[in-house]
């Protein structure tokens, strides 16, 4: 591998980078973008059966608020704060909360969009210096083999490096797109049954 990246000189390192920042956000979305960490489906239902027993109380907001909690929980949270007021202020409330969590789920997806839409140019930067190495291996004598295979080995590397960087980034950037928008779906349709159910317009 230290001999592939040898061969692909200096113009390969951004590549590198830019491959592990890339295998870190995955890794990251992968884990923190479940539907158990984020909107788990049992959380409205074990709320509304807390809510019957003993109503909204202060231990409730508490550990649907804390850090450790899903995201879903700080949504519903928001709205049971202001469950005495209105329906309407209610929903904006829970709009709110909608919001950050919405940014919170996208926070680190601008950079996996920014690597895959990239990549291919590092690449293309590697390949232009290769090319310009290629020429410069050229003199009134001929060319210089060692000089030759250094410059083509440049070209083709990085390339190669970059788009297998920019394809796989592309494809989970898409996935993890498409995972948020569904989240968001249900995490608002799980704040509008709380919202019925606290202003009496359902049962369950």
């Amino acid at each position: 591998m230290f001999a592939i990246i040898e061969a692909a000189g200096w113009p390969i390192w951004p590549i590198l980078i830019a491959s592990l920042i890339s295998v870190m956000i995955i890794v990251y979305c992968l884990i923190s973008l479940r539907q158990s960490v984020v909107a788990p489906k049992t959380l409205l239902p074990r709320i509304v059966q807390e809510l019957r027993r003993n109503g909204v109380t202060q231990e409730m907001l508490s550990k649907l608020s804390s850090k450790d909690a899903p995201l879903l929980g700080h949504i519903l949270a928001a709205g049971l704060k202001n469950s005495k007021n209105s329906r309407d202020i209610m929903k904006e409330s829970i709009e709110e909360a909608g919001r950050i969590a919405v940014h919170e789920m996208e926070r680190f997806l601008t950079t996996l969009g920014t690597i895959a839409s990239i990549s291919p140019l590092l690449g293309l930067f590697g390949t232009m210096i290769g090319m310009i190495e290629l020429f410069g291996s050229q003199s009134a004598s001929g060319a210089n083999p060692t000089m030759l295979a250094h410059g083509i080995s440049v070209a083709l590397y990085n390339t190669a490096f970059g788009l297998a960087v920019a394809i796989p980034s592309m494809i989970f950037y898409r996935h993890f797109r498409g995972k948020i928008e569904t989240l968001v779906v249900e995490m608002e349709h799980e704040a509008i049954k709380l919202i019925e159910i606290i202003h009496g317009e359902r049962q369950d």
